[in-house]
């Protein structure tokens, strides 16, 4: 079907997660809701209590049956207790196609639309349930979410190819972004004839309003000994900075034992993401200068904290994607040995470009961004990518000079 409804241009913001999207968008998901919201759909115009309930009560078989395989890509044809359910479910879809069917289109009220809506309901439950059983070649299929909700996905491992065959050659666009990663043309299926590519000059003078502290002293991220190390330097950090600072983490573990490390050791407040509702804490820690607010990958893009609330940005880890992710496993295998270039790379300086851009959010902002991670001045292989990723600012390995320029901040 078709990606966009008719237009003439398309404007696409936040272009650096096009990708994902598209991904997301563009596949299959099934979970144990669907069974049960199609049940109350089908109940609403069909007499046979048996019916509707047999469409219910597949709703908590598929997460009995899928629930323990969270985690797990599926390299072939389902199998077991799943594989069951869904046999199952086609039968009984069958039967609920039927007897929408014999609804008559002329019932009382609106009854003729509510069978209509029934019925493509009915009928996308099928389709993707025959899409899961058959899961085509430049797919990936897995099972994640919660012990509660899981939910199996299946997913196009390379969404070029859908983007060049249906929307490129049929539509302009604008595609926009404070990070567009050089390898995106390519990930998305633009040819290098096809796009003219435009960058604008920040409106911010990062030389004069921003530092760069990479702590080149730490231990590696693997060792034991990082997560006291990020505390220590996260203590004097915060401390030269009076609080006004998002500290940043590629984990909820890590973020868990920064909060109970600093929490009885600072004088600042410290906010964590669990604490409140998104907007109820960005409000507080707005409101409150003299505070900090500690979050994971939900706080890296679109947060906009402008003034001297913010005069401290911290990021724990370089971002790199997590190994064990199926979808890019499948796009590793794909890419073979530029695996690390087209695939984690890009995403990981995306990612890191998003989190330090918390920062600078005006032309009056000053502040420091400080990496924990070792790697972003040590590592001769990609260091210098992470670096491009982040506008030109003045850099430091040495604590104390962070530290004198947070103090005077204040």
């Amino acid at each position: 079907g078709a990606l966009l409804p008719e237009h003439e241009v398309v404007v696409i913001d936040e272009a650096h997660q096009l990708e994902d999207i598209i991904a997301a968008t563009s596949g299959v998901d099934l979970t144990g809701g669907r069974f049960t919201a199609l049940a109350r759909t089908v109940a609403a115009i069909v007499s046979d209590t048996d019916l509707v309930a047999s469409l219910d009560e597949l709703g908590p078989q598929w997460r009995t049956a899928i629930a323990e395989e969270r985690g797990r890509r599926l390299r072939g044809a389902l199998d077991g207790d799943a594989a069951r359910v869904l046999s199952l479910a086609r039968t009984r879809l069958d039967a609920t196609m039927g007897a929408l069917r014999a609804v008559p289109d002329d019932g009382p009220g609106d009854v003729g639309a509510r069978k209509l809506r029934a019925i493509k309901a009915t009928t996308s439950l099928l389709d993707d349930i025959d899409h899961i059983t058959e899961v085509r070649s430049g797919e990936v299929a897995w099972i994640e979410g919660t012990e509660d909700n899981p939910v199996l996905r299946v997913a196009p491992i390379d969404v070029g190819g859908l983007l060049a065959d249906t929307m490129w050659p049929r539509t302009t666009a604008v595609l926009t972004s404070a990070t567009l990663p050089t390898a995106l043309p390519e990930q998305i299926g633009l040819e290098p004839d096809a796009y003219e590519r435009l960058e604008v000059e920040s409106p911010f003078d990062f030389g004069a309003q921003a530092l760069l502290y990479c702590a080149a002293h730490m231990p590696d991220p693997r060792s034991a000994e990082f997560d006291t190390a990020v505390h220590e330097e996260l203590a004097s950090l915060i401390t030269a900075a009076g609080g006004r600072t998002m500290a940043l983490f590629t984990s909820h573990r890590a973020l868990a034992a920064a909060v109970e490390a600093l929490r009885p050791r600072l004088e600042v407040p410290i906010l964590a993401q669990e604490d409140l509702p998104r907007p109820l804490l960005i409000e507080r820690f707005t409101a409150e200068p003299e505070t900090c607010l500690f979050a994971t990958m939900g706080f890296w893009q679109g947060v906009d904290i402008p003034g001297a609330t913010l005069s401290l940005v911290t990021i724990d880890r370089l971002p790199f994607p997590r190994p064990d992710d199926p979808l890019l496993q499948a796009r590793r295998e794909q890419a073979r040995a530029d695996a690390f270039r087209l695939v984690d790379l890009p995403r990981a300086t995306t990612l890191l470009a998003q989190g330090a851009g918390r920062l600078i959010r005006t032309v009056t902002d000053r502040g420091a961004i400080a990496v924990f991670d070792p790697r972003m001045a040590t590592n001769a292989r990609y260091r210098w990518d992470f670096i491009a990723a982040l506008p030109p600012m003045p850099r430091t390995k040495e604590r104390a000079e962070i530290e004198a320029f947070l103090r005077a901040l204040r």
